[in-house]
């Protein structure tokens, strides 16, 4: 069993700033690889953000400079701090954690940056 339930998603004015997390449970290690994806309506699931067990990280150009993920082994929680937002960010975020070979997503958190 892996449940992952993501949080902070929000209504915000560009260049604002949210903080989001996800939560995992289940039969996981802790130190899994953890990350976010995003999708914008009539676009495809792009990456994020992504942490591995040792704590290096990936972000997509887009977000350079502007995001930053981190996690909490201890409470197996993945965060992204997202700052300068821009309406392209309008996304809905879902995270993931790869287990097993497989990666498990949650439902998502709907952010928005708009006026």
């Amino acid at each position: 069993q892996v449940q992952l339930v993501e949080s902070g998603g929000d209504l915000v004015q560009p260049g604002g700033s949210l903080r989001l997390s996800c939560a995992a449970s289940g039969s996981i290690f802790s130190y899994n690889t953890m990350g976010w994806y995003r999708q914008a309506p009539g676009k495809g699931r792009e990456f994020v953000a992504r942490i591995f067990n040792g704590g290096v990280t990936n972000y997509a150009d887009s977000v350079k400079g502007r995001f930053t993920i981190s996690r909490d082994n201890a409470k197996n929680t993945v965060f992204l701090q997202m700052n300068s937002l821009k309406p392209e960010d309008t996304a809905l975020y879902s995270c993931y954690v790869l287990f097993s070979g497989n990666n498990y997503w949650g439902q998502g958190t709907q952010v928005t940056v708009s006026s």
